[in-house]
């Protein structure tokens, strides 16, 4: 494993994908540090901005949050590559809407390593004037990654698209979190964005991706506050 992989052993988890050893961080990403490489799920870039245009005023700090929080990420891993999988922005005009200092801070994020924009559903293409390479998907050995969740068996794939959340019973009451739900077969990832929502992964969205093939448990990955924790997903609650 590499030194980038060892800096951070207390707060990320094994998650195996096939043959591919990943680690999964609480901030919401996945590491692969046999590729160097760093993976990151629906960040919606100018959602807050978006919603300001209908009307609906957020606070204007969405972008400026999730790109810190990536920046902390990439200092930690140092990462050769990244891949960002789709609904990075909120929607076609987020390019306009993005502000030059925002602009900055992802091209110093950007700078010395390769970066992999995935088509989503709300960001087909990425803003004019932005560094990095736009691909529909893209597959490194027997691991696919994509926006969304295939509906045919996806052995090997790395999605998001379905923001998935787990609720769980405590001491206290039910909890619930960000989450990632895997059968070791694929995985898909939580919403990175600090505006997205969460879609909880007892809904029947999940159901037919993963269908508990035999010897292949389906997990949530729930996402704690400094610690990822694998719950088996029959365990989580309903909303």
């Amino acid at each position: 494993m590499r030194d980038a992989a060892r800096k951070s052993p207390q707060r990320a988890a094994a998650l195996p994908v096939l043959d591919a050893e990943f680690l999964a961080d609480p901030s919401g990403a996945l590491f692969w540090p046999s590729e160097n490489l760093l993976v990151v799920a629906d960040l919606h870039l100018e959602k807050g901005s978006a919603f300001a245009v209908r009307g609906v005023f957020l606070p204007p700090y969405d972008t400026a949050a999730t790109l810190a929080a990536l920046g902390n990420l990439i200092g930690l891993y140092q990462p050769r590559r990244v891949v960002a999988l789709g609904d990075s922005f909120h929607d076609g005009g987020a390019g306009e809407r993005l502000d030059s200092g925002d602009r900055r801070t992802l091209a110093t994020l950007q700078r010395g390593r390769d970066w992999i924009w995935i088509a989503g559903n709300h960001d087909p293409a990425p803003p004019a004037g932005l560094a990095g390479e736009a691909r529909g998907e893209l597959a490194i050995g027997s691991i696919l990654f994509r926006h969304e969740p295939s509906a045919a068996r996806g052995r090997g794939e790395i999605a998001g698209h379905l923001h998935p959340a787990a609720k769980l019973s405590g001491r206290g009451g039910s909890v619930r979190g960000r989450s990632f739900v895997s059968d070791g077969s694929r995985c898909v990832l939580p919403a990175f964005g600090a505006f997205a929502g969460g879609l909880n992964v007892r809904d029947a969205a999940f159901d037919a991706l993963f269908d508990g093939e035999a010897g292949k448990p389906v997990l949530a990955h729930v996402i704690g506050r400094s610690a990822v924790y694998a719950v088996p997903h029959r365990l989580c609650l309903p909303d």
